[in-house]
Order: structure tokens, then C-alpha cells, then sequence
């Protein structure tokens, strides 16, 4: 016996929603999450056999394990409790809103993402768009690391390529853990990032619950061994230089050190820098107090614009990578021997103390960081065409004092511009100044001649140098992007 029931389309099509995801949560998912967990164990086998610097088994924990630990912690249960006490309000309402930021905080690493998915897109994307290359490397005090220490790379911040360049590169020692800001808080770039073992801050945040939840985080993932980058700056260079270093986070990571423990703290210095970053007119634009800030709508327009020129370039044949990215790796430096040479103990300093001798740390973490800058074409280009004297001003070399030797003179005229002979001859002296100074020179294809006419083709084609007759002179209103990459090497020639 067979009856027909009559059911509004509107319900027909919930029920089977409902059934199509029963049949993907109960049959579909698990399968998936087992396929996906036992990739990312095989790849985890393999790079533990290769890295010098191994993944630590904090970083295969659970993220829901993680989240947990870092809820129950006792300082940041001590945390909740006065925060819910100098706000009158009840203890489990504190306890939610610590909830709330670990899941915020804690990363997902999974080493399948990283190490096939992220290390490949990292690698097409860097190699498309710049000539990757790593200048300078301190093999000797990198391979002496131990093999049980917390790993710190110490970086400056020039543009977001920084995170994809920086872990591309590497790759070969280390899965890198990135403090990364909330700009990347979009659903779907969010759980890539998190699954690539980075972690969300809030910049500049004033809430005292949240600064110790982040501040145990940091504590914890250090002690456990976790390799990490961090960016003492706080964020991009507005105008090209070296920011003023704030070092909150390096102050995390020494909470738990003890000189007297198993377990050494590294800092590996990093410098990085670009004949071309991709922000550089918005970051111009947004560390100018009195110019209009465009709007979002207006700023996503002005980016698509952008993608399209230069699909549009690739299509006709005349796209060019935006010069070369380039990365040195400088001398470790061990906090147990630092603190042995200063004769400190970290648990032992009060407020005062502690933040002097975190400052002192940081600082010179920072002066090395800014030695190793690369110097690139383009920066050096941008130097000579920015200081070069005309014939008025004979009696003051380019440089400022301190000249290692006789600056040659450029007979310019203003009106047209310097020749490549002049420019050329510029860039020697200025290369001779700065390798007394020490600075690390990256000359692509050992070859000066072809180095200044790589950044003056760089600046042509941007359109910030016109070529005259053979004369090469500042556009009308571009000296200030010019300036932003002069001052990636500003610090290089001031007097030590």
C-alpha cells in the first residue's frame, strides 16, 4: 500500500540539504581529514630528515589542545581573574573573552600546507614578480646553532612580501611562525595563514587580557622550541628607513628564559630589500599627515587597476619583473651567551632593569639588522640621482663629510639631466664608501656596469626617470619615491 504525501518545495530542498550534509559529516569529512593528516605526517617524516632546525612537537599539537593549554595556563587564569575583578563583572564572563582571543591567536601548523602548498606559491609568486636571491650568509654561526634552541629571526619590515620572501627562502632550514596583523583576517586567507603556523596580534592593542593571553602564547610557543620572525618595527617603513623599534615581543620571548636551562634563545638578524616594493606610493601616501587618504572602494580600484596593467603588459610581451629582492642572514646571536657577557639574571631584574636590558638586547639586534640590509640598484640609482651635485655646488660632495675618496664631479645641467657615464661614475664612489662602512652589496652578475643600468631601467620603466638625448633626469613630482628607496640605504652612509 503506497500514500502520497505533499511537501512545500521550500522543505523538500532543507531535508535534503540536511541529508547531503550528514552524508559530508559523517562519511565525507573524516575520510578527507584522514587523507589530508596522513599527507601532512609523510611531510613531516621527510622534513624532519632535511631541516637543520627540526618542527617541534608543540607546533603538532591540536590547535583545540593549544587553545586549552593557553586558556588553562595559570598566569593567564590569574589574568581573567582580575580583569573580572577590576571590572565587577562575573569570573566565566572573563574566562569567554580569553576564549575568544586564544582561538583568535593560536595557529593550526600543518606541515603538508606549508611545505608543498605554501612553499610552492611562495616560490612561484617571489620568482615571478622579483630575481630572488640571497646575498650574504653567516653559514659558520648558522650551522653552530644547537640543534635544541628556540630559533629567532630578527627582520626588518620593508613590504608584505617580506612573509612569502622570507619563508621561501627559508625553507631550507625552518618552518617560520609569523606574528601576522589583522589585516588577514578574511575568511579563507585567514585559515591559510594559520595552517602556514602563523599567529594574529592586534597592533597597538590596550587590553590588558588580551596583551598577557598574546604574551603567554609567545611564552609558550618559545619554550617549546618554535622557530619564529619578527618584525621589531611594528609594521611597514612609511617612508623607506628603518623604523623606530619597539620590542614587546622580543620582551615575551624572555619571560620564560633562564640562562641556567636547557634550552638556548637564538636571534638570527635578517635584512631584506627591493628595487621595487609593491606598496610604495600607498605607504608614501599613508605616512603623509596632510595628504587625502583614499577611500577602500577607491584603493581596491587603484590595486585591480594595477593587476590589470600588468596582465595587459604580460599579454604584449613587455612585462618585466620588478627588479631583484634580496636577503642576507647575519650572525647569530645566543641570549645565554649575551646574558653571560653582561652578567644578568632575567628572573632576578625588576620592571625598570628588565625593560632596560630588553632594550639593550633589541637595540643591537636592530643595528644589525640595518647592516645587512642589501644594497640594490635601484636604492644606489636613486642615491646618485637624488644627491648628485650640479655646478654650484663644487665646494659640498654628494655624501656629506667623511668621503673615502675624492667624490667625482657631475657637470649637470638641471635642465636635461646626468649622463649613464656620470651616473656611473657616481655610483663607484658611493660603492667605495659604502664597503668601508661594511654595508653588504649585492651586484647582480658581479657586474657594475650592468647593476646601475639594471636600476636606471628599472626607474625608466616606472616612469620616475625620464631619458633624454642619453640624459637621464627626475620626473616632475616622483622625487619622493625616489627618496623611499634612497633611505632603504640612508642609514649605511650616516656617520657611525
Amino acid at each position: 500500500m503506497s500514500t502520497s504525501i505533499t511537501v512545500p518545495l521550500w522543505l523538500a530542498l532543507a531535508i535534503v540539504a540536511l541529508a547531503l550534509w550528514a552524508l559530508l559529516d559523517r562519511l565525507l569529512m573524516p575520510s578527507a581529514r584522514w587523507f589530508i593528516r596522513s599527507r601532512a605526517n609523510k611531510v613531516l617524516e621527510e622534513v624532519q630528515r632535511r631541516l637543520p632546525i627540526h618542527i617541534r612537537p608543540f607546533q603538532q599539537v591540536r590547535r583545540q589542545a593549544l587553545i586549552d593549554r593557553l586558556v588553562f595556563d595559570e598566569k593567564v587564569q590569574q589574568a581573567a581573574r582580575a580583569f573580572a575583578e577590576s571590572r565587577q563583572m562575573p569570573h566565566e564572563v572573563a574566562l569567554d573573552q580569553v576564549q575568544r582571543y586564544a582561538r583568535e591567536i593560536v595557529p593550526a601548523f600543518n606541515a603538508y600546507m606549508y611545505f608543498r602548498i605554501g612553499y610552492w606559491i611562495g616560490k612561484k609568486l617571489s620568482q615571478t614578480l622579483y630575481r630572488v636571491r640571497i646575498g650574504y650568509t653567516d653559514d659558520a654561526g648558522l650551522n653552530a646553532i644547537p640543534e635544541d634552541a628556540t630559533v629567532v629571526f630578527v627582520m626588518n619590515h620593508r613590504s608584505n612580501m617580506d612573509y612569502i620572501i622570507a619563508s621561501y627562502l627559508a625553507a631550507e632550514r625552518a618552518a617560520l611562525s609569523y606574528a601576522v596583523g589583522e589585516w588577514a583576517r578574511v575568511w579563507g586567507l585567514q585559515q591559510l595563514i594559520r595552517a602556514m603556523g602563523a599567529y594574529f596580534v592586534r597592533r597597538n592593542s590596550k587590553d590588558d587580557l588580551y596583551r598577557r593571553v598574546l604574551e603567554r602564547y609567545i611564552a609558550m610557543a618559545t619554550e617549546a622550541g618554535v622557530t619564529q620572525a619578527v618584525y621589531p618595527e611594528g609594521g611597514l617603513s612609511r617612508d623607506g628607513r628603518l623604523r623606530e623599534p619597539r620590542f614587546g615581543v622580543i620582551d615575551y620571548m624572555l619571560r620564560g628564559f633562564r640562562s641556567d636551562g636547557g634550552r638556548d634563545l637564538v636571534f638570527v638578524p635578517l635584512g631584506l630589500n627591493y628595487d621595487r616594493v609593491l606598496e610604495d606610493r600607498t605607504l608614501l601616501l599613508s605616512g603623509d599627515a596632510e595628504a587625502r587618504k583614499p577611500g577602500a572602494w577607491r584603493a581596491a580600484g587603484t590595486t585591480f587597476t594595477f593587476v590589470l596593467h600588468q596582465l595587459w603588459l604580460m599579454l604584449r610581451s613587455r612585462w618585466h619583473r620588478m627588479g631583484y629582492a634580496c636577503v642576507n642572514f647575519g650572525t647569530p646571536v645566543s641570549v645565554r651567551a649575551w646574558t653571560a657577557q653582561r652578567g644578568i639574571d632575567w628572573r632576578g631584574l625588576d620592571k625598570a632593569q628588565r625593560q632596560a636590558e630588553v632594550a639593550a638586547l633589541g637595540t643591537h639586534l636592530m643595528s644589525q639588522v640595518g647592516a645587512l640590509v642589501p644594497v640594490l640598484p635601484v636604492p644606489l640609482v636613486a642615491t646618485v640621482l637624488l644627491n648628485a651635485p650640479g655646478p654650484a655646488d663644487a665646494d659640498h660632495p654628494p655624501w656629506g663629510s667623511g668621503q673615502v675618496a675624492e667624490p667625482h664631479r657631475l657637470e649637470r645641467d638641471p635642465a636635461h639631466g646626468l649622463s649613464e657615464f656620470d651616473i656611473k661614475a657616481a655610483v663607484a664612489e658611493l660603492v667605495s664608501r659604502l664597503e668601508a662602512r661594511g654595508a653588504r652589496l649585492y651586484v647582480p652578475r658581479s657586474d657594475w656596469d650592468y647593476a646601475v643600468g639594471a636600476g636606471l631601467r628599472m626607474l625608466t620603466l616606472r616612469h620616475l626617470v625620464d631619458e633624454t638625448d642619453g640624459l637621464f633626469a627626475l620626473r616632475a613630482g616622483e622625487e619622493p619615491v625616489l627618496r623611499y628607496y634612497a633611505n632603504s640605504i640612508a642609514h649605511l652612509l650616516q656617520p657611525a
